[in-house]
């Protein structure tokens, strides 16, 4: 059966009988992704001999919810079932202004950052457009995100390396920021990527492109290579001045993203070094003090050390403090890994 989820027009027309005239693959497109149908008897402009045709050789392709972990701060960690029985994660963080939907591109990830819980899965392979556009209508659907007027960001932040997986990324934003079908702004998307310095020359090529967060972590190249064995392969000197090559768009800042593990790279002399390391770029850091999880074996500095951090890069650099969502389902950044059970204990 072929999923349709994923299909632009043209290719929509490939799915159609050959006598149907070529309107139809616009109204199938207007309904998989402007009307977000969930079975073709809902695409009631077709003929009914039309809808059985379609529903004898394809799916609509939405992904099916295998659990949902509720956290008590409002976060809500998806585990999403694909058509080949792996799973998928993604998470809805709620908030008085926005909502924001993180998002996998892959299942598993084969970058070995080694303070992420995602990276001891490894790569079990790529999402398609499809199931990448999937978990937005899931977690939009599930969450009535479509009923109100708030914004809604998206980033590209769950499993997995997206700019190893670029042609379908690029292939889901555009199906996202497509004004005749869900029409969500690129200013809306995000994708972050720990530096695959080629894939990042060619998504500045790419319209629409989502907008770019680098994991960056360290302040140095050797501290960089140990907590992220891929700078072995792309240096950080590659990447700074890949980011400098970059085709900021006259509003945008590239962001910078910095988790902070207590005694490694979190010191006064590590801020200092950031802000020598990012002042050619037009930027901003978010800081993440490390989010816990079984197997890493860092620990989270105190508050006040972040806060000390904090205050040395925003001198010269925006710099914000990512507030941890879902701490307590693995919900939160680095800590995706299809937890079923055990879930973590907080203090009250």
């Amino acid at each position: 059966m072929i999923p349709l989820l994923g299909m632009d027009a043209e290719e929509l027309r490939g799915v159609l009988p050959a006598e149907e005239p070529a309107f139809r693959a616009r109204q199938l497109y207007d309904a998989l992704y402007r009307r977000r149908v969930s079975s073709f008897a809902a695409i009631t402009e077709f003929p009914a001999k039309l809808r059985e045709r379609l529903a004898a050789g394809s799916v609509i392709g939405h992904l099916e919810r295998a659990s949902r972990f509720d956290s008590r701060d409002g976060t809500r960690r998806y585990l999403l079932k694909l058509s080949d029985g792996k799973t998928v994660e993604a998470v809805f963080m709620p908030e008085e202004a926005r909502d924001t939907l993180c998002i996998s591109t892959q299942v598993g990830c084969p970058v070995d950052c080694r303070f992420c819980l995602t990276a001891l899965m490894g790569l079990e392979r790529n999402l398609t457009a499809g199931e990448i556009v999937g978990q937005v209508l899931h977690l939009a659907q599930d969450n009535n995100l479509w009923a109100h007027e708030k914004r809604l960001n998206i980033v590209m932040m769950g499993q997995g390396e997206p700019l190893l997986n670029l042609a379908a990324v690029l292939k889901a934003t555009r199906l996202l920021c497509d004004p005749k079908g869900l029409n969500i702004s690129p200013r809306r998307i995000t994708v972050s990527t720990s530096g695959i310095i080629p894939r990042i020359a060619e998504l500045g090529k790419a319209e629409p492109r989502p907008k770019l967060a680098i994991s960056l972590n360290a302040s140095t190249e050797e501290q960089r290579r140990e907590l992220m064995p891929i700078t072995r392969k792309y240096h950080l000197r590659d990447l700074i001045e890949a980011c400098r090559a970059y085709p900021l768009r006259p509003w945008e800042r590239l962001t910078f993203e910095y988790v902070l593990l207590k005694g490694v790279n979190d010191s006064d002399a590590d801020a200092r070094r950031v802000v020598k390391l990012l002042a050619p770029l037009r930027c901003k850091v978010n800081l993440i003090a490390l989010n816990p999880g079984p197997g890493i074996p860092y620990e989270t500095p105190a508050p006040e050390r972040v806060a000390a951090f904090q205050a040395i890069v925003r001198r010269s650099i925006p710099c914000f403090i990512r507030k941890p969502r879902g701490l307590d389902i693995y919900a939160a950044c680095g800590q995706l890994k299809r937890m079923e059970s055990g879930l973590v204990t907080l203090g009250a």
